[in-house]
């Protein structure tokens, strides 16, 4: 049955059914079979079916939570008992907000010192692409925001505050100043990340509380193409402390810290909350744990 559930849950998330065939590596009759097979072992209809997918029924929204949970246990006993004759090994996917991108290597590095046979996929979504990835067992676990927006039901371990400095040329307007207000930030040719991330909402929130309103010159999902636009033309953008100070090596370009209000965040790592996790899971939490007993 796990395999059909598997299916199902992928169905469920993809809304159609060559998609969520390919998905799980089958063709579409055999998906189609399976979901059948399944409403005939369990006794209900779970899909509303016409010439498309048209959505669960109230009976398959129910059975789409038991088989998130039957999924993911059946793959924690898989990678216990893996454990218990390898070792931990296997595959650790975390899905990371793209500014907490520059900090990931401090969880992983000494997780990977700790379990060499350990390897990582780390992806980058925004903090609500991360809760559905989560839900849907697509990751193992993220890392977000833990004080700005609701999480629903997780387990979370806080990691560090964010704090937001102006990054801007050198030699730029400002660029000599010890600290900047938002306003200030709010009247520059600003490069900036798309609404869709949180980063984005607590900028227009804090310049919001300023009186002030973000009126990006250019928007993006990405880090790296707001430095290489601050970089290379009349722009500036707003970074964290820990994700500007990637790029302040070379001397050409400068982060000034923001005030008025001083803004904080606090960013953590989330997992699913379930009991047991996996081992591997586990050890992520621990590591993340040791993390935060030293203030990082």
């Amino acid at each position: 049955m796990i395999d059909k559930l598997e299916m199902f849950i992928a169905l469920a998330k993809e809304e159609h059914f060559g998609h969520a065939a390919n998905e799980c590596g089958v063709t579409q009759p055999t998906l189609s079979a399976g979901i059948k097979q399944l409403e005939e072992q369990l006794g209900v209809m779970l899909v509303w079916r016409g010439s498309r997918f048209r959505g669960l029924t109230p009976e398959g929204q129910r059975v789409l939570e038991w088989a998130r949970q039957i999924v993911a246990d059946t793959r924690t006993m898989r990678e216990e008992m893996r454990a218990v004759k390898k070792g931990l090994s296997g595959n650790l996917r975390i899905s990371v907000i793209p500014t907490a991108l520059a900090m990931v290597s401090e969880l992983t590095a000494p997780l990977r010192d700790r379990h060499p046979n350990l390897h990582f996929t780390i992806t980058s979504h925004s903090s609500v692409e991360m809760l559905q990835l989560l839900e849907n067992l697509q990751i193992d676990a993220g890392i977000t925001y833990l004080d700005n927006e609701p999480l629903g039901r997780v387990t979370t371990v806080p990691l560090f505050h964010e704090h937001y400095n102006l990054v801007t040329s050198a030699g730029a307007d400002l660029a000599d100043q010890a600290q900047v207000t938002w306003a200030e930030v709010a009247a520059l040719p600003l490069c900036l990340l798309t609404t869709e991330m949180q980063h984005r909402r607590i900028i227009n929130q804090h310049m919001a509380e300023a009186g002030a309103e973000a009126d990006p010159r250019m928007e993006t999902n990405s880090v790296i193409a707001l430095v290489g636009h601050v970089r290379n033309g009349n722009w500036a953008t707003i970074l964290p402390t820990k994700t500007a100070q990637l790029f302040m090596g070379t001397g050409d370009l400068r982060a000034i810290p923001i005030v008025d209000p001083e803004a904080e965040h606090l960013v953590g790592l989330i997992a699913p909350l379930r009991e047991p996790n996996t081992p591997v899971l586990e050890a992520l939490i621990a590591e993340a744990r040791r993390i935060a007993d030293r203030g990082i």
